[in-house]
């Protein structure tokens, strides 16, 4: 049986949100020719070179990415408000903090409190041009928000309400101040394949992976720029 519901938007729900920010810098603008312009910040990226080596993008898209990066955040460094800020400016209705806390932390790859443009590139790159277990494993990543290996239901359930807090409480159809716990409690019953109240990398990506919808939902996020 298929997930439904918010079980489907809490595995898709990352990849989706992540193009508000690919808005925001700029990212989904036409590439030009224009050269890469690293004159005047405090963090220059690494080469080109072997940025291209470790992504899914060209030269020139590397090159736009860089001037969308740089527009926003002209010391070449994004810290954690400048993400909020971007998810309150998309989600007036709500309280997008708690997930832009999360997001932000799931880029922040070396827990130094700001996002490189080498860190938001290389998350990018699996979010956007990476295969469906790279992306799931990136999805795994946020879940498990104190990174030992497993997705609790304390930490689904911290997910899931920042989803609700973000998306607002005068969604429709309405949403109970409970559905957060069933959500969990559903996501629980089909991922926790031998029930020892975890979910493993293993049983995430092998039961998103045999869910048709999952899949399907997947594929709407290809070839965004």
């Amino acid at each position: 049986m298929a997930l439904e519901g918010m079980e489907i938007i809490a595995i898709v729900v990352v990849i989706g949100l992540c193009i508000v920010v690919l808005k925001q810098f700029g990212i989904c603008d036409p590439f030009s020719d224009s050269d890469l312009e690293l004159s005047m910040v405090r963090h220059q990226p690494e080469g080109l070179e072997q940025l291209q080596a470790q992504t899914q993008f060209t030269r020139k898209e590397l090159q736009s990415l860089y001037r969308g990066f740089k527009n926003e955040c002209p010391s070449g460094l994004v810290d954690e408000e400048t993400f909020k800020s971007i998810y309150s400016q998309f989600f007036p209705q709500g309280d997008a903090t708690t997930y832009a806390h999360f997001l932000f932390n799931a880029f922040d790859m070396d827990r130094n409190g700001s996002i490189r443009f080498e860190d938001f590139v290389l998350g990018l790159s699996v979010l956007l041009r990476g295969s469906v277990t790279e992306k799931l494993r990136w999805a795994f990543n946020l879940y498990d928000i104190n990174k030992d290996g497993y997705i609790t239901k304390e930490e689904m359930l911290a997910i899931m309400t920042s989803i609700y807090d973000m998306m607002g409480r005068y969604t429709l159809p309405s949403v109970r101040d409970d559905s957060p716990c069933e959500h969990v409690e559903k996501f629980f019953q089909k991922m926790d394949r031998n029930k020892d109240g975890v979910v493993t990398i293993e049983e995430f990506i092998e039961t998103c992976q045999k869910d048709e919808n999952i899949m399907a939902s997947m594929q709407l996020f290809e070839n965004v720029i």
